[in-house]
């Protein structure tokens, strides 16, 4: 059997990098005195991991789950998950004077200015995304006027005719690329003055790309990624329509594998907030027990 493992498989540079921020947070607190410990806290989920947030909150880390949360605070340091959030939390932090460690992705902040750019100029603005996904929720959260989700193709064809409206669409950083392009030729087809940027990063793109390309080739398939991760999803759509046995998976353990002659390659790829240590856990084990 012929095992192969995606390129991209794994933590990306936004979810690395807000990783990497709440342990030195964690490693510089415990270099102080008990006493003089602050209280660590993320707003939501650092990222969309299981196995990340249960390893982080071993060091006693704590999630804020809403605007209410932060209200109640008085002291501590709160960071910033990796999907952005709204303005108006920096605005209550700041006016709590709470210390504020931002671990949002650097991809993500270039849409929320996109948003606040083109709404404070009186354009109106289409994301296209999940609208009760936090990234899409903190991007919504910078317009200064008018922005509108667009979840899904099926949403796009049930929009109003455009009749010349000039409109501005931005995509959420993990979208699907074809769905995207598709969405895009839908509001031209209903007569939208369409300016698209497409703000879906490189790195998805290219994980959505060779996710394609290998399912494509292989008998059976792997899809690794906590189950409240929108990226992981999506591969997980690419993958299926390639190569119908196709697994989508937290850990080893969720593993539903069984040989049989007929395959003969399988192909395994993760999300942008899967470990590496898990992807390595499920790589060896199809290799050693198969």
């Amino acid at each position: 059997m012929n095992v192969t493992l995606a390129k991209t498989a794994g933590f990306c540079f936004g979810v690395q990098r807000a990783v990497d921020t709440v342990y030195e947070i964690i490693h510089r607190e415990l270099q102080k005195p008990e006493s003089q410990r602050k209280q660590i806290y993320t707003y939501g989920p650092i990222v969309h991991n299981e196995t990340v947030i249960d390893k982080i909150s071993s060091f006693g880390v704590k999630i804020l789950n809403d605007e209410e949360d932060l209200k109640a605070l008085t002291d501590g340091i709160v960071i910033i998950r990796a999907h952005g959030v709204p303005k108006l939390v920096y605005e209550i932090l700041k006016e709590r004077n709470i210390e504020t460690i931002d671990a949002s992705c650097p991809f993500v902040q270039k849409i929320q200015k996109l948003a606040n750019k083109h709404t404070s100029e009186k354009e109106k603005v289409f994301i296209v995304g999940n609208p009760d996904h936090p990234e899409i929720i903190g991007i919504m959260g910078w317009a200064e006027g008018s922005i509108y989700a667009v979840p899904d193709i099926e949403s796009a064809e049930k929009l109003p005719e455009g009749n010349g409206e000039k409109i501005v669409v931005l995509a959420q950083t993990t979208f699907n690329t074809d769905k995207f392009k598709q969405i895009i030729e839908i509001l031209k087809k209903k007569f939208y003055d369409v300016n698209a940027i497409n703000t879906i990063c490189n790195a998805t793109f290219e994980r959505q790309a060779e996710a394609k390309e290998l399912a494509r080739r292989s008998d059976a398939m792997i899809v690794i990624g906590g189950s409240s991760s929108s990226n992981t999803k999506k591969l997980y759509e690419i993958c299926k329509d390639q190569c119908p046995v196709t697994q989508l998976i937290q850990t080893v353990h969720d593993l539903n594998f069984s040989y049989d002659g007929a395959i003969q390659n399988v192909g395994i790829t993760a999300g942008a907030s899967t470990p590496k240590e898990i992807i390595e856990e499920v790589q060896n084990y199809v290799r050693n027990e198969f």
